[in-house]
């Protein structure tokens, strides 16, 4: 369940990060001036690592003991943190990775969970 809620809101951020450009203009008129703001999307990408993270660490320590997916989530929100340093022409681009490489990491716990033999055990 977790699993999904973390791709639901990665994939929500990337479409937040990626129409952005695009409803710049009106947003002030609708007073949402802040949803730009460089802090507020660091504070939602960190809270989106911690629910990942804990989301992983719960599929890791109850079900398959496998790391990649740890790797890939590190990775994703590695490369989405560093977004602005590849240059604005790359932006798009850079978070599309990231936030792939973050819902990757959630595909592959699921998976991992689902297909864990000593789960079968427990249900």
């Amino acid at each position: 369940m977790f699993d999904k809620i973390g791709i639901t809101v990665t994939s929500l951020c990337a479409i937040h990060c990626i129409m952005l450009p695009v409803i710049l203009p009106v947003l002030p008129l609708l007073g949402l001036s802040a949803v730009h703001n460089h802090a507020f999307e660091r504070i939602v990408l960190l809270v989106t690592m911690v629910l990942g993270f804990i989301t992983l660490f719960i599929g890791f320590h109850r079900y398959h003991r496998k790391l990649y997916p740890f790797y890939s989530l590190f990775l994703g929100g590695f490369i989405y943190w560093q977004k602005d340093a590849w240059g604005p022409q790359n932006e798009h681009a850079v978070l599309m990775v990231g936030a792939a490489l973050v819902v990757l990491a959630h595909i592959m716990n699921m998976r991992l969970c689902n297909n864990c033999n000593s789960c079968e055990d427990e249900h």
